[in-house]
């Protein structure tokens, strides 16, 4: 039967439901040189809501704040319905060093702040938004945990940091009966499954819910770019374009090109859009929870939606996985050799867990 938003899922190791893509609001508000203005972003989070989507996804300096601002007047009347997620780390005064990073300051004054945007009394879900390398996880425990404790967040998560930082907070937080990490946030895509080596996996043990963003590879996966973009540069960003300010960061290569082209086809096969096809594959993934999907007006947004209604052959899946495929590096290919298997188990037929 095909997913529909309402087809609600366990986010990791919590009770906690939340639709099966969830709404990115980087978009709203036009501070970066694109996205929605406020009427735009409105219909947006609308269309979402009126199909059952209760899973929206901010942070706290997303288009200089006004993402979180915005959001605040638009949950103002089904707020207990909604699954807020926001993050801090990100510098919200340059010049100023501790009004960024994961350390306890910046942490409490950010979620303060961000209370204020949302207009709300309580985060569902914080995400550490990047790691900073610096400040001790111990740290960083121990003040969310303090945050869920007075009632301020609910849940806590990580995005973009190293898989054995994220593992040993958790087994931190376990041994001392802290909050545990639920959740994970990481690029994820048909032209980025560099999550699959270790990240992934990780989650899945430790119980975090996956919430990839840029499941569509920065759009270069729903078909806007064509072999004319290769000359593009970072210069181009200039421009105010997403297309260009993408392209130039290195977005549209011959590889990631090519596998567009194998997901335009599918699409073709399918009756269904490339947008589609990228997003519905990564919703295959076991370990994933929740794709979050962004988009600048609401027929966009719908036509993303319909990722739920796909269904592939095995041939089609064949193809995709082949074209996107990645060397999963040490150990992970030594281990998975023939010639490893044999001298550990020998001629023993061992099933492994998937």
């Amino acid at each position: 039967m095909p997913l529909t938003l309402d087809t609600y899922r366990l986010l990791g190791r919590s009770g906690l439901r939340v639709s099966p893509l969830a709404l990115g609001t980087a978009t709203f508000g036009t501070e970066w040189g694109w996205g929605a203005e406020q009427d735009d972003a409105r219909k947006l989070f609308d269309a979402y809501v009126e199909r059952g989507g209760n899973f929206i996804d901010t942070a706290n300096t997303y288009t200089n704040g006004s993402s979180e601002r915005m959001l605040g007047e638009f949950v103002r009347d089904q707020r207990e319905s909604l699954v807020l997620a926001t993050k801090y780390t990100t510098l919200r005064r340059p010049g100023d060093p501790n009004s960024g990073g994961a350390h306890r300051k910046s942490l409490f004054a950010s979620v303060e702040a961000s209370l204020r945007r949302l207009n709300t009394d309580h985060i569902d879900l914080l995400f550490l938004h990047v790691w900073d390398f610096t400040t001790p996880v111990e740290e960083i425990l121990r003040g969310m945990d303090d945050l869920v404790r007075q009632g301020k967040i609910l849940y806590v998560a990580m995005s973009n940091a190293p898989a054995w930082e994220i593992s040993r907070m958790q087994a931190i937080a376990d041994l001392r009966g802290w909050t545990p990490l639920i959740a994970l946030q990481i690029e994820y895509s048909l032209i980025n499954r560099a999550g699959e080596r270790d990240l992934i996996p990780m989650a899945r043990a430790m119980g975090l819910g996956v919430t990839p963003y840029s499941p569509l590879g920065g759009g270069v996966l729903s078909g806007k770019y064509s072999r004319a973009d290769l000359t593009a540069t970072s210069a181009d960003s200039a421009q105010g374009n997403r297309k260009s300010f993408n392209a130039g960061l290195g977005l549209v290569t011959e590889r990631t090109l090519a596998v567009a082209d194998v997901v335009r086809e599918v699409a073709a096969e399918l009756e269904r859009t490339p947008a589609q096809v990228a997003l519905a594959w990564t919703l295959r993934n076991p370990g994933v929870t929740a794709p979050v999907i962004g988009a600048r007006t609401p027929e966009q947004l719908v036509g993303n939606l319909g990722a739920l209604e796909v269904h592939f052959t095995a041939d089609q899946l064949s193809r995709l996985d082949q074209v996107s495929a990645i060397d999963l590096g040490y150990p992970h290919d030594l281990l998975a050799g023939d010639h490893i298997r044999t001298v550990v188990s020998g001629d023993l037929k061992i099933e492994t867990r998937p």
